[in-house]
């Protein structure tokens, strides 16, 4: 399967970086943190929606190709697709068609995560790399950027609870 991916070498991007250190071995942060169900970590930040409910996943969210569709509290959706899958390191997705106000500052994102040996631990990196439309660059690298920012500091921290949580209490 090919993948037509969002971003290349030459785009001007916008990335937006987090992380945060977790207890759990990477390879036990990786196989929670990326199934993980979005209505239960994403929710409103700011003027940024949570997740609703997540339509129309096609396959199981554990390899290159699937796509789904996140459903957003404010009425808007994106259409999402898991491009890239290192089991217990790393993965990639880009989302597009964005039906909020996204869809007027970036042609789409792409996200990706990297689960890093820290210790005992793992460092938890995530990025969220916007391709802003022609003209729209300097809203997203400026006021918007730390907004987003804050929005992917809660939802991070939310995560990595709950995958501590899981462990210690496991998930039926």
């Amino acid at each position: 399967m090919t993948i037509e991916l969002l971003i290349g070498a030459a785009d001007h991007t916008v990335p937006i970086t987090v992380q945060q250190r977790s207890s759990l071995a990477p390879a036990d942060a990786f196989r929670l943190i990326m199934p993980i169900d979005l209505p239960t970590v994403f929710h409103r930040v700011g003027p940024f929606p949570g997740v609703r409910s997540v339509i129309n996943q096609t396959e199981p969210w554990d390899h290159a190709g699937p796509t789904r569709n996140p459903q957003f509290e404010d009425g808007s959706q994106a259409d999402e697709q898991l491009t890239e899958c290192v089991d217990g390191v790393s993965f990639a997705y880009q989302l597009t068609g964005f039906t909020n106000v996204l869809s007027r500052l970036a042609a789409g994102v792409r996200g990706e995560w990297n689960f890093n040996p820290d210790g005992d631990g793992t460092l938890i990196r995530w990025t969220y790399e916007f391709k802003p439309l022609p003209g729209r660059r300097w809203i997203v690298a400026g006021p918007f950027a730390p907004l987003w920012r804050r929005y992917m500091v809660v939802a991070l921290d939310r995560m990595v609870r709950w995958s501590e949580a899981a462990v210690k209490t496991p998930v039926a």
